[in-house]
């Protein structure tokens, strides 16, 4: 069977050393998952054969065995009946059993082996396939681990942007108010300058004002003298 010439191959591999040395774990697990897929395709495939086989070979050994006594028990009540030839027949006939019943032996020690085989293949392949997928499932929760982390550190480098503009923002905003509240001071500081001034235009135009009353008071004086 060409499943049986791997199998010195298939329980010496070693799945921990394999997946060590990998370049790409993933990779390696779902080609190696693949291979020990099919090994295992191919136990279940040729069991049932190697099984009956087996049973096959166990039922004619089983039943040469059962000739070999029944000839010599019929050689054994030829011998009480004092019929020697009968009882030689016999015993030559329980000596091609016994001959045969080496070959079935024989026959049925390979039947039990490849079958026993079979049961030792099928065994480690379930196993490695089931350490495989417990190691594939692992991994995969790593990579979706990394890749939530990645999309949080890509978030968290937007966000870092955003915020920094909206800092640059509030820079610019705080240097524009500064730049209005210092000219509003200025300004401030003008309108007092002009109130200053307009108050003194004020006393200046009241003063005028009386100086012009009191040029109007000598002209009626003057007047009323010449009348």
């Amino acid at each position: 069977m060409g499943i049986l010439s791997r199998f010195k191959d298939i329980m010496n591999a070693n799945m921990n050393v394999l997946l060590h040395k990998a370049e790409n774990p993933e990779k390696t697990i779902d080609e190696y998952m693949r291979s020990l897929s099919s090994d295992l395709g191919k136990v279940k495939a040729e069991t049932a054969s190697v099984a009956a086989d087996e049973r096959r070979a166990k039922r004619m050994l089983d039943e040469c065995a059962d000739e070999i006594r029944k000839m010599e028990r019929y050689a054994e009540k030829s011998v009480e009946a004092g019929n020697d030839s009968e009882a030689l027949k016999f015993l030559d006939r329980k000596a091609v059993q016994t001959e045969k019943l080496g070959e079935l032996q024989t026959a049925y020690d390979q039947a039990a082996e490849k079958a026993a085989k079979m049961k030792q293949m099928h065994e480690k392949l379930a196993a490695d396939i089931g350490q495989l997928e417990a190691r594939h499932a692992e991994l995969k929760g790593k990579m979706a681990d990394a890749k939530a982390q990645q999309a949080q550190n890509d978030r968290n480098s937007s966000a870092g942007g955003v915020s920094a503009a909206f800092d640059a923002m509030e820079e610019k905003a705080s240097l524009a108010l500064n730049e209005a509240m210092a000219l509003a001071e200025l300004r401030a500081g003008k309108k007092e300058d002009d109130l200053d001034d307009l108050i003194a235009q004020l006393e200046k135009d009241q003063n005028y004002q009386v100086t012009t009353e009191d040029e109007l008071a000598a002209m009626k004086a003057r007047m009323d003298k010449k009348d």
